[in-house]
């Protein structure tokens, strides 16, 4: 995936994550809050650490 795409899908990801925490403890839900902050977390670190799946016979 181009570098731009991972960058813009890590920012969309974190805002959407932001935005989950905050009306998640707003009412209430604070161990939902976390998990889910902690998840849009570990989606971005993943993206940028494990490589994609591809065709290993094409390279």
């Amino acid at each position: 995936m181009p570098t731009h795409i991972k960058i813009f899908v890590s920012i969309a990801t974190l805002i959407v994550g932001t935005v989950f925490y905050y009306f998640e403890t707003d009412y209430g839900q604070a161990h939902v809050a976390i998990v889910g902050a902690v998840l849009s977390v570990f989606m971005v670190l993943a993206m940028w650490i494990f490589p994609e799946a591809g065709d290993r016979a094409k390279k």
